[in-house]
């Protein structure tokens, strides 16, 4: 398979491109989907074997002895991260933001305060809220285009009645990748305010040169409150198979998580352990690597385009696939540059306000798209802010 393959996803229940006209107005017949966190590539074909041989078998029972499936998460972890996993400790989820919402109900009471360094992916405060807590936004610090953390304000923020902190690692949507000493001040931060850290750590794979991810699991001094989530579904593009894993070391919280667990009735879709398997091998490696090659280079242009139109300027990615623009240059209303992309570029995006305090100047766009496209997509938008030009 290429990269450059175009795929056509119209009419195959795809929300990122059967629902961008309802939802935003952008024309499908020629309109270009880059909002939802899914890529417009094949899955790499070690997956897209393993679905064959449950196509070919015709038998879609219930899934049983899950040790290979444990080992394979165990061995990745290892041999692309560096941290070493008990298997015993993972659970499995129907994705990430299930296990979100299963940590929050777990480990807090209606009414807690569940801490986030906003803008932050969106469906953290759905869900917080959905289950009658109160969002707790700590705003990260705009520093020339690059977020940063001020854990002097974030402690005068604090009164007591926070129970959670929610971490994205890698941030999404800005792109950072954590320091060790960014990541260290986070765990600090927890355990002055006695928070349980849960870090979503779902983009750790989706890194590009020159930055570095650390798994929160080797900081110091967290393991007695440390929540981890991981995936395979972004770094593979399977994100439909709604499988998704949360890792915790601590045996009393562990303990108290499969009660939960079992109290909701929650057990894996076996469609998504057997993709998650086969992606966690040698093949699936080597796909991610070139993966990542590709995305550089969709980064490098998409950046360059962008940021040759004034008033315009795209957060500079460590890790992700999903650009940051801040709009706030151009002097235009939200309304008014939102409108531009969306009616004239007829680009369909994600909108700033969506992702929480700091966010009400920027538009996030996906590049994990055929090179054409993105290609298209910075003509279009150079077109439709001409004036600035």
């Amino acid at each position: 398979m290429s990269f450059d393959d175009i795929i056509n996803r119209h009419g195959t229940h795809s929300a990122k491109w059967d629902m961008m006209e309802p939802i935003y107005g952008v024309p499908a017949q020629d309109g270009i989907a880059m909002w939802v966190a899914d890529m417009d590539f094949r899955a790499p074909e070690c997956i897209q074997n393993a679905v064959a041989k449950l196509h070919d078998h015709g038998i879609y029972g219930y899934y049983g002895d899950d040790t290979a499936y444990r080992q394979a998460i165990c061995r990745w972890m290892d041999t692309r991260h560096g941290w070493t996993v008990d298997p015993a400790a993972i659970f499995t989820t129907h994705g990430l933001v299930n296990g979100t919402a299963v940590c929050v109900d777990t480990f807090t009471q209606p009414g807690d305060g569940v801490v986030l360094f906003t803008p932050v992916y969106h469906a953290f405060a759905k869900v917080i809220r959905a289950n009658n807590r109160r969002v707790v936004e700590c705003s990260l610090v705009n520093n020339d285009g690059r977020y940063e953390m001020d854990f002097a304000a974030y402690d005068a923020q604090m009164d007591g009645s926070e129970k959670m902190l929610i971490l994205c690692s890698p941030h999404n949507p800005g792109g950072r990748v954590w320091t060790r000493a960014e990541l260290q001040g986070v765990a600090d931060f927890a355990k002055r305010h006695d928070l349980i850290l849960v870090s979503d750590e779902i983009h750790h794979d989706l890194v590009f040169p020159g930055a570095q991810h650390t798994p929160m699991p080797l900081i110091d001094g967290i393991e007695d409150r440390l929540i981890m989530m991981t995936a395979t579904t972004k770094t593979f593009n399977i994100a439909g198979c709604h499988a998704g894993n949360v890792i915790i070391s601590d045996p009393i919280l562990r303990q108290k998580f499969a009660d939960r667990m079992m109290g909701l009735g929650l057990s894996p879709n076996a469609f998504g352990l057997h993709m998650a398997e086969a992606a966690y091998s040698p093949e699936g490696a080597a796909w991610v690597d070139d993966l990542m090659v590709y995305l550089d280079g969709n980064r490098r242009i998409f950046d360059a385009g962008v940021n040759a139109i004034p008033g315009l300027k795209s957060m500079q990615l460590e890790a992700t696939y999903l650009a940051w623009v801040d709009c706030s240059g151009t002097g235009m209303t939200r309304e008014e540059f939102t409108s531009r992309v969306e009616r004239d570029a007829k680009i369909a995006i994600n909108h700033g306000p969506t992702f929480g305090t700091g966010g009400e100047n920027f538009l996030r766009f996906n590049l994990a798209t055929p090179r054409a496209l993105v290609e298209q997509a910075i003509e279009r938008l150079q077109a439709a802010f001409a004036d600035l030009q």
